[in-house]
């Protein structure tokens, strides 16, 4: 007697959401073997936006270089992969930002990036006078939102009307606004940062309502827990951990195959790729907005149209080694950020955006005789990076690097990467258009989709949305 035929689903993209999708369709922590899946990626390899390179005799990260701690997806699928034991913490905490012409310590008690301790505000001499006087306002005279409760707002905007714009430009946008390679002038506050809109309605201080929301400060008995986890061999690691699940799981790679358009037919969807057509019962979408677009648009034009008000970023990153010699000692944290409206001494804006000390952050990547360096470069309204060649970038970012330092930095070896359209923008009312997509993809049955720009940004968010994903399609078809 033969075995039903086992229902099969198809999944547009192999970055971490789509094999973490797939990870629950073929079962989660307990795989069964019950659905046929398939991941269609247009790359030679799976990974998306986490990738990795050799660099001065080391596997480094050339993406995302570590995962928030405090969120659970992540460490719950590392755990469940049996690789728990390769998790890496911080040496050190702290960053700089570059203000009023130096390198400063940037001040305690942020809550990404907005202040809640004036005092530590005021000692951290990031602001001018003006703009340390307009913050103290919060604390003394709290200007009440007139506008009340709404569904969502500009981050930018919000902050400035509370303690003014030069917090914003010198501490939350360079922050908040560098982790999405965005501005928070046009950032959407119910998407990235909920509890700032929670509680910017009140009439009392935004600073003191905020620092309600912080963690508890460490003690003796409860040590700070780490704020960044990454992984021993990188952060990319952990895509070559699932990838070999999967493939244990009878999970099929179609590597190096573009999806183009998807229809219909009675029972099953229809993939039409750049090798051939794939058929399925049915079909997650883990691609970016816009390939993801072109694929459904003609199925469902609306759909399709929702997907392309998403916009997307584009950033570089260099990787330096470094004599550490060269380099100042009263180096402050894991790195620097630099606000855009820095400019050089020659007045021109820098290209570099944030710079990381690699080999001070995570120790399990230092070795003696050098330092790695990495300088990001790139946000949505600066893609200057892309009209150079990598030596001509590389030579930009060890100028700006000799000038924010103070020295003359030279460089042992490099590594360029460009990642164009990476990083998906959530402005304001975000929600609703992720709410629209969810919507319009419900009524074509059992048709999903995933991703960054769907589920959050960072890999935690991608896991658990990719995970819950996967989940929901996986119970309608055994149902």
């Amino acid at each position: 007697m033969t075995e039903p035929k086992r229902p099969e689903v198809l999944v547009l993209g192999g970055g971490i959401s789509g094999l973490a999708a797939a990870f629950e369709l073929t079962g989660g922590e307990h795989p069964d073997g019950r659905l046929a899946v398939t991941i269609i990626e247009a790359s030679q390899e799976c990974g998306g936006k986490i990738a990795s390179a050799q660099i001065a005799g080391r596997t480094i990260d050339v993406a995302a270089d570590g995962f928030l701690a405090r969120r659970p997806e992540a460490l719950d699928l590392i755990g469940a992969l049996g690789k728990s034991e390769l998790l890496r913490t911080p040496g050190t905490s702290g960053a700089s930002i570059f203000a009023r012409g130096k390198l400063r310590a940037m001040p305690e008690g942020l809550s990404l990036g907005i202040p809640t301790n004036w005092r530590a505000l005021a000692k951290s001499r990031v602001l001018s006078l003006h703009g340390l006087l307009r913050a103290g306002l919060d604390l003394v005279a709290p200007r009440h939102d007139l506008r009340g409760k709404l569904g969502d707002r500009a981050i930018g905007p919000l902050v400035a009307a509370k303690l003014g714009r030069e917090v914003v430009q010198t501490l939350v946008d360079p922050m908040l606004g560098g982790i999405h390679a965005g501005h928070v002038a046009e950032m959407s506050a119910s998407a990235t940062f909920p509890q700032l809109l929670e509680v910017a309605g009140n009439s009392g201080s935004l600073m003191h309502a905020l620092r309600a929301t912080l963690p508890p400060s460490p003690t003796s008995d409860a040590p700070a827990k780490p704020v960044f986890n990454s992984l021993d061999g990188s952060v990319a690691s952990l895509v070559s951990a699932l990838v070999e699940c999967l493939t244990a799981r009878g999970v099929t790679f179609a590597s190096a195959t573009k999806a183009t358009k998807m229809t219909r037919t009675h029972a099953d969807y229809l993939v039409t790729t750049d090798k051939g057509e794939f058929s399925a019962q049915a079909v997650v979408f883990a691609l970016p907005a816009e390939p993801a677009a072109q694929v459904i648009r003609e199925l469902d034009a609306e759909l399709g149209g929702l997907l392309d008000t998403i916009i997307y970023a584009s950033v570089g990153v260099v990787t330096l080694v470094v004599d550490p010699d060269l380099l100042p000692k009263d180096r402050h944290g894991t790195g620097l950020l630099v606000p855009s409206t820095s400019r050089r001494r020659a007045g021109t804006a820098f290209f570099t955006t944030a710079v990381t000390y690699l080999s001070t952050k995570w120790p399990h990547v230092a070795r003696s005789g050098d330092e790695l360096l990495r300088v990001s470069v790139g946000k949505i309204d600066d893609v200057r990076f892309a009209t150079l060649s990598d030596e001509q970038l590389v030579t930009q970012v060890i100028d700006e690097l000799s000038e924010l330092f103070g020295v003359v930095v030279t460089a042992r070896e490099t590594h360029v990467k460009r990642w164009m359209n990476a990083l998906p923008q959530y402005q304001v009312n975000h929600l609703l258009r992720v709410g629209g997509i969810e919507a319009a993809a419900e009524r074509l049955g059992h048709v999903a989709f995933t991703g960054a720009a769907i589920g959050g940004v960072g890999i935690p968010a991608c896991i658990g949305h990719g995970r819950k994903t996967g989940q929901r399609i996986r119970n309608a078809l055994l149902d």
